[in-house]
């Protein structure tokens, strides 16, 4: 991690200051913006507006710049500053976004939407429209969102075990040709070999985690820590009773799914039951 920079000359207005950070850290690492972005999987055009604070991008692109330049949460920090909206970026999420760039492997289980890590562009695009995101800033959070995708695909990606509860996979999109994309998306995604893709049938009935979208991530020094969540906020929970309090229903939750291979057959079968467009 590199020294901490003296702050004195730099500008303290929020905003400004985290455009001159990110600016002073990229010429130091002597790349270009276009380098930059062929190497985080971004627009390189992102991060020529946010070094000229014509914008301030998502967290999820703040956190990819942390882990990229070795200063875990200093960006992150700078970034809710700027915002000026802690309500929206809390320090439990913040921490929960370092520890996932840390995670040696993750596990997670979805009550009703597709997580983050598996969505396409378009499912992205309505469901933070759904969430009241509009014009450009929704156009920078659905950029930001895909990004995430080096998690996944990046050399040494992590493993990744999801569950996805038939109710989150009967949820389609407005759109036919959009909802037919995520599915074959996720078929794909389901053939990965750090994926693992199971599907709970809604005939498995009530259990543990019913009603609770969570994640688990496996650190480096063989803690577990878990992190639920919905459309407003969500909660890390690092204490260890609560953490295998948890674990055992979603374990419980997972006996009760398809396998890996039922479950793509099931994805499969979701596909077809999509209407073509008559004009193709």
């Amino acid at each position: 991690m590199p020294p901490r920079r003296v702050i004195t000359g730099r500008s303290q207005e929020p905003r400004q200051r985290f455009a001159e950070e990110l600016r002073s850290l990229r010429t130091g690492s002597g790349a270009s913006l276009r380098q930059l972005g062929e190497r985080l999987g971004w627009d390189w055009s992102l991060f020529g507006k946010m070094e000229k604070g014509e914008t301030l991008g998502g967290p999820e692109v703040v956190q990819a710049l942390d882990q990229h330049y070795g200063t875990p949460g200093l960006l992150l920090a700078l970034w809710e500053v700027a915002a000026g909206d802690k309500t929206q970026f809390r320090e439990r999420y913040r921490r929960y976004m370092t520890l996932e760039a840390e995670a040696v492997s993750l596990w997670h289980f979805a009550v009703s939407v597709l997580p983050g890590l598996l969505q396409t562009p378009g499912y992205a695009r309505e469901l933070l429209a759904s969430g009241g995101f509009r014009g450009d800033e929704l156009t920078r959070q659905v950029e930001a969102r895909m990004g995430r995708k080096d998690l996944l695909e990046g050399e040494g990606a992590p493993p990744f075990r999801t569950i996805l509860s038939e109710a989150a996979l009967r949820t389609a999109l407005r759109d036919p040709e959009e909802w037919r994309e995520q599915l074959e998306h996720l078929a794909e995604m389901a053939e990965r070999p750090n994926l693992t893709l199971h599907v709970l049938p809604q005939s498995a009935g009530l259990h543990g985690l019913s009603s609770t979208d969570v994640w688990f991530l496996r650190l480096p020094d063989a803690r577990t820590v878990a992190y639920t969540e919905h459309g407003y906020g969500g909660d890390l929970i690092e204490e260890n009773v609560a953490v295998e309090r948890m674990q055992r229903a979603y374990d419980a939750t997972r006996d009760l799914a398809l396998s890996p291979a039922e479950s793509r057959k099931f994805v499969l079968r979701m596909l077809e039951e999509v209407p073509c467009d008559p004009s193709i």
